[in-house]
């Protein structure tokens, strides 16, 4: 349901390979209840949530005894779709966001546009395979994910770092600001949609 005062969405999506109920409320309190079955990415999402104003419930039984990929690409898909629900017609909303965020030798930023196209540019790599459980190549599988689903265009770039965990922490948190600053409203524009095309 999207309203102009709640931008609220609960999915729950069932695959043979994963279970997740997710809710998702835009304008929230950065409140979370994350359960993923991975530990670190359980903390990112957290980050993901606290940075970016949003309340999100992620409960996952996924296959994990065969290794991360599918609980994280399915959680990016779910989240994905929620925006996309919760966003709406995108009425009012300013619609670009971008941030740089560092954590202690790391920094990394993010560009976000509530385009209607989906889209990921990614240049961060990371010094190691793995950060506990969860492989370091699967934040690039999970931001991919999320944007296809929330059909958004979103540029990441790490422009320093040498610690897996920060770099991977500063780009949740990065990713977390600008869309903040994307799904913010804009009391100027009186409840257009922010596109000459006048629909996105």
């Amino acid at each position: 349901m999207t309203t102009e005062t709640s931008r609220t969405a609960t999915i729950s999506r069932q695959t043979g390979e994963t279970d997740i109920t997710l809710s998702l409320a835009i304008d929230g309190h950065g409140k979370s209840s994350i359960q993923t079955g991975i530990g670190f990415f359980d903390h990112m999402l957290d980050a993901l949530a606290r940075h970016g104003g949003l309340d999100l419930t992620v409960q996952v039984k996924g296959d994990l005894h065969i290794d991360d990929h599918h609980t994280i690409e399915d959680v990016g898909i779910t989240l994905g779709d929620a925006l996309h629900r919760a966003i709406g017609d995108k009425r009012g909303i300013e619609r670009f966001g971008s941030a740089l965020v560092p954590l202690d030798e790391a920094l990394c930023e993010a560009v976000v546009d509530i385009s209607g196209r989906p889209f990921l540019a990614w240049n961060i790599t990371f010094p190691r395979e793995m950060i506990g459980s969860m492989a370091t190549e699967m934040v690039e599988e999970f931001f991919r994910a999320l944007c296809m689903s929330a059909r958004i265009t979103v540029h990441m770039n790490g422009r320093a770092g040498t610690n897996a965990h920060h770099i991977a922490e500063s780009a949740f948190k990065s990713f977390a600001r600008a869309l903040r600053m994307a799904l913010s409203r804009d009391p100027r524009s009186a409840g257009q949609i922010p596109s000459t095309k006048g629909v996105l």
